[in-house]
């Protein structure tokens, strides 16, 4: 397998991920990250931020109804489903849990949001693998899965630790810049990549 030369090229021709801004925060990337499912990212920071400029903490949310959770994150996918479950989050947590058990108890988190989590806002370890990691590591060879939880398992079993904290944001910009998966093929060939 060749890692080394994938992760060194995906660098080299690296752009940054929208909500990467939020950083090591973890209410903000659990939060973000929440209201990132089914939305384009340029959506998705939009909301964030106003969302965050009323309620910067797991505290300040709770103080807000709904309703108004909702206005805030409009348009984003199942914006009420997601103003419910952020309301929820905030009677449910004082702070973010730092365990993928403790994580995916929570409303709206799947394991892909739980490994997002404990990768930027705690370091820890984790694969989080979304449509570019489940698309590009097929694409690679690395894996022959059908869904993003078999390719995070068999990634888990293949993939030194190492890579681990970068697989998601690499992968997620090298989805973004090449949306076609001609465009990507050609990216990757042209990379001696496969």
């Amino acid at each position: 397998m060749n890692f080394a030369k994938v992760f060194k090229i995906f660098k080299e021709n690296y752009m940054l991920v929208p909500l990467e801004i939020f950083g090591s925060d973890p209410y903000k990337t659990l939060v973000s990250t929440i209201l990132s499912a089914r939305t384009k990212d340029e959506v998705t920071l939009e909301a964030s931020k106003r969302l965050f400029k009323v309620a910067s903490n797991l505290e300040q949310l709770g103080q807000l109804e709904i309703r108004m959770i909702a206005k805030l994150i409009y348009p984003v996918g199942f914006y009420r489903t997601k103003a419910k479950n952020l309301s929820k989050l905030s009677e449910m947590i004082n702070e973010v849990p730092n365990t993928r058990e403790r994580l995916i108890k929570l409303p709206g988190v799947g394991r892909k949001t739980a490994n997002l989590v404990l990768n930027r806002a705690f370091k820890i370890p984790a694969i989080a693998v979304d449509t570019h990691v489940h698309r590009i590591s097929n694409l690679l060879g690395w894996v022959h899965t059908n869904t993003p939880e078999q390719t995070e398992e068999e990634l888990t079993k293949i993939l030194p630790k190492k890579y681990w904290p970068d697989i998601n944001r690499l992968f997620v910009s090298i989805g973004r810049q090449f949306t076609s998966k001609r465009r990507l093929i050609e990216f990757l060939t042209n990379n001696h990549l496969i």
